[in-house]
């Protein structure tokens, strides 16, 4: 199966945008090899937009730009798949990509032929300059059966950011990730918006197709395409980290991580998130009655019977959230109580765990402004 967990990996656009070429990627792929990232799970390796001609060739195919990619694009994915990763390429449903490249309406069949040819295992398909006369659907189903018709197996990653009501209905057309937002930027404010926008729209996720939330900013503190002058603290992106891996989004890293810091390489590499957004059974998080899209306390289900706690703190100041236990279907009467254990997302401390106790009643914990704790958890008898 194609994306049987959220699908990880790394993605040009939020760090370099237009500016790509092929030693980056290479750097990069070996990087992700000897730096851990690929024992860690990330094996996708994602060219976006930009790397094409402005026109096709006399046979109508797409064009690698020869500057950025001198040696084409079939040996930047032998390359990779030589490492044991995956490659990735872009393309959009629109008549010209996001930066007026060509793109793949009315070209499905040709372009999914020329992917296929090329060796992707991925291929992210946008939405920029899309005719207003055509149909949403039925072009992300073009491109799914164009892909499907290969016969190669190819992760089919649709961006329409969330037109259409995208988590009812893109796991029908054969999508394996769907963007059901804007882009991000790297700043705290654009992530806590998807954060608020998307809990409720989680529960369309199962093996096979997962709500993607776009790219992680992880890691960038302001250096990137998508960077603005106030970029994100440490804490602020373990809570982007934590969010994306509890929510079971696909992680597809977008900082330059052949210069990320220590911290943000040991969050982005840290195993006991990761164990969670990668948990076989899929199930998506369930926001508990009663809290808020500024203090949404969660839970989700995993595998062998255990669960994972999230208390997520949004707004500008320190709070004490409570989670009354009857509200997760465990009552006092019952005779059971709760064994847990956080997962450490200090700087300090991030990639430890620490056992926290068992609780019976009910949880009450401080949570600093902007950051959350997370807690891996199981049902004892008393």
């Amino acid at each position: 199966m194609i994306a049987r967990t959220p699908p990880m990996g790394w993605n040009t656009w939020n760090t370099f945008g237009a500016d790509i070429n092929e030693k980056m990627i290479l750097e990069t792929v070996d990087t992700i090899v000897e730096q851990g990232y690929k024992d860690a799970g990330y094996e996708y390796i994602v060219i976006d937009d930009c790397w094409l001609l402005m026109d096709r060739d006399e046979n109508g195919d797409l064009v690698t730009d020869p500057e950025k990619f001198p040696h084409g694009m079939k040996y930047v994915a032998d390359y990779i798949h030589s490492k044991g990763l995956k490659f990735g390429m872009y393309s959009c449903a629109g008549v010209r990509t996001c930066q007026g490249f060509p793109s793949s309406y009315d070209h499905e069949y040709q372009d999914a032929r020329l992917f296929a040819r090329i060796g992707i295992d991925f291929l992210k398909y946008d939405y920029c300059n899309f005719p207003n006369y055509a149909n949403n659907k039925n072009r992300y189903l073009t491109m799914s059966m164009a892909l499907k018709s290969t016969g190669r197996d190819i992760l089919f990653s649709a961006c329409n950011w969330g037109k259409g009501e995208p988590w009812n209905w893109m796991r029908s057309i054969g999508a394996h990730m769907y963007r059901s937002t804007g882009d991000i930027i790297d700043t705290y404010e654009s992530f806590a918006n998807i954060i608020r926008l998307q809990i409720d729209n989680m529960n369309a996720n199962s093996p096979g197709c997962f709500n993607d939330i776009d790219m992680l900013t992880v890691g960038m503190y302001g250096k990137g395409h998508v960077s603005r002058e106030s970029s994100c603290t440490f804490d602020e992106y373990a809570t982007q980290f934590a969010f994306w891996c509890f929510s079971g989004a696909p992680l597809m890293m977008g900082c330059d991580i052949r210069d990320v810091d220590d911290g943000c390489k040991k969050l982005l590499l840290n195993k006991h998130l990761i164990a969670i957004n990668q948990d076989l059974e899929c199930r998506p998080l369930y926001q508990a009655n009663g809290t808020t899209k500024d203090y949404p306390i969660m839970i989700r289900f995993l595998e062998n019977g255990e669960f994972a706690l999230a208390f997520f703190n949004l707004k500008d100041a320190d709070r004490t959230l409570e989670m009354p236990f009857p509200d997760l279907g465990i009552q006092y009467h019952s005779g059971v109580g709760v064994d847990l254990t956080e997962i450490l997302l200090t700087e300090d401390r991030i990639g430890e765990t620490e056992h926290f106790g068992i609780r019976r009643d009910d949880m009450r914990i401080r949570v600093k402004a902007h950051s959350c704790r997370i807690f891996r958890a199981k049902l004892v008898t008393l």
